[in-house]
Order: C-alpha cells, then structure tokens, then sequence
C-alpha cells in the first residue's frame, strides 16, 4: 500500500483501539462499588413558582455528584424562560423573567430582575461554599473543579450576543477579580475554553474563533 493508504489504515486500527478501551474502562465503573449518600433525598418543589429551591436542588446534585465521583462533567441549564411567578423569601415575582430581561430601562423591571439575579448568584455561591467544604486528595473539591458561569446575552434587553458575562471559579486558577476587555474590540470568550481544556490536560491549541488562551487568566500551581 501507498503511504496514504497506510497513514489511513493506521488511523483506523487507533480509532478501534480506542474505542475498545473507553469500553473497557466503563466496564470498571459499572462494577465499581457506588459510594453512599448520607444526605436525605432532594425533594422536587410542589410549585413552579419555587424555582429558586429548584435550583438549590440542582446545585446540591451537583456536588454530591463530583463528591461520589458519579460524574465529571455536569451541564446546567437554568431555564427561568418559562418561569411566569417566582417566590423569594416571601417577595413574589409576578411578572416572568423574559419579559422583566427586555425591561426598556423601566426601574420597576430592573428592581425586580434584581431580586431574582442577586438570589441566583446568592446560590452559586452556596455551591462553591459546598464544593470548598468537600477535601479530596488533599485539596478541596472547589480546587479539582472548574465551574464556569455565564449567559448566551450580553444585554438581554437588546438581545446582544457581545460583551457577555462570564464567571469561572475553582480549577486552581489564580482568581485575580475582574477582567475587562475591549468592548469595541471584542475579546473572543473561545479563548477561556481553550485555557480550560488546556487546565484539564487536554493538548487543545484553538477552539472556534479563539487566539490563544485567554489573557490575565493564570495557575496558582502546575
């Protein structure tokens, strides 16, 4: 056979082998003994309008997730789209989070989108406290985590899609506050990935439209 051939042969028979190991390794962990939970199970809210003990549910899962080793990946979706009353506290939301994200600068809006986003970010702090009161190989489990925090909208009230909001936290990064970019000159946000593949050993060089790892983001240790 020609090189071409061979190169491609060879990139096959890998591909087999691959897979027959990723299928190996699951085997292992459907015959590893599953660690025991000690903490009552969650209980799903009654009523839509509960959202927010909704998502303290989801965020109490996901770090009994990473605490069991049941997982290493979690992908959350917090869809309060569809949420047309939320009670906080005994404040009641009346109107819905969509229409109080397109708020026209209207005070009564912004005053209620408020409540809302404080409480969210109220609870992700609770998950990070969670996930720092967790040790695990010597380090805390918010230090071998990486959480990343963001939004598909920079200004939901123009549907902009620049300038977006993005928290990371955990994954022994050197958090050093708040990083600003041009907000002429877009920051492309692919570059955050790339440095976070590149945190979690992945040999990732480009992801979408990055260039490069991202700027001021740097490691508190190898």
């Amino acid at each position: 056979m020609g090189a071409a051939d061979r190169a491609r042969l060879d990139q096959y028979f890998t591909s087999v082998r691959d897979l027959d190991n990723r299928l190996q390794e699951s085997k292992g962990w459907e015959r590893k003994p599953k660690p025991v939970v000690k903490e009552p199970e969650p209980q799903d809210p009654t009523s839509p309008a509960q959202y927010m003990a909704k998502v303290a549910n989801m965020y109490g899962l996901v770090r009994l997730a990473f605490e069991t080793d049941s997982t290493r990946a979690v992908t959350l979706m917090l869809d309060s789209v569809s949420t047309p009353v939320v009670e906080i506290k005994g404040t009641t939301i009346s109107d819905g989070y969509h229409n109080l994200s397109h708020h026209g600068k209207s005070e009564a809006k912004l005053a209620q989108l408020r409540i809302i986003d404080s409480w969210h970010m109220r609870l992700l702090a609770d998950l990070f406290k969670g996930l720092r009161g967790v040790q695990e190989s010597g380090e805390t489990l918010l230090d071998r985590a990486i959480v990343l925090y963001g939004s598909n909208l920079g200004d939901a009230n123009a549907h902009s899609t620049t300038n977006m909001p993005v928290l990371i936290a955990g994954g022994g990064f050197r958090h050093a506050g708040h990083l600003a970019f041009d907000r002429n000159q877009n920051y492309p946000l692919p570059n955050l990935f790339v440095s976070v593949l590149q945190r979690m050993g992945m040999e990732a060089g480009r992801f979408a439209s990055s260039t490069g790892t991202m700027s001021g983001l740097d490691v508190t240790k190898a």
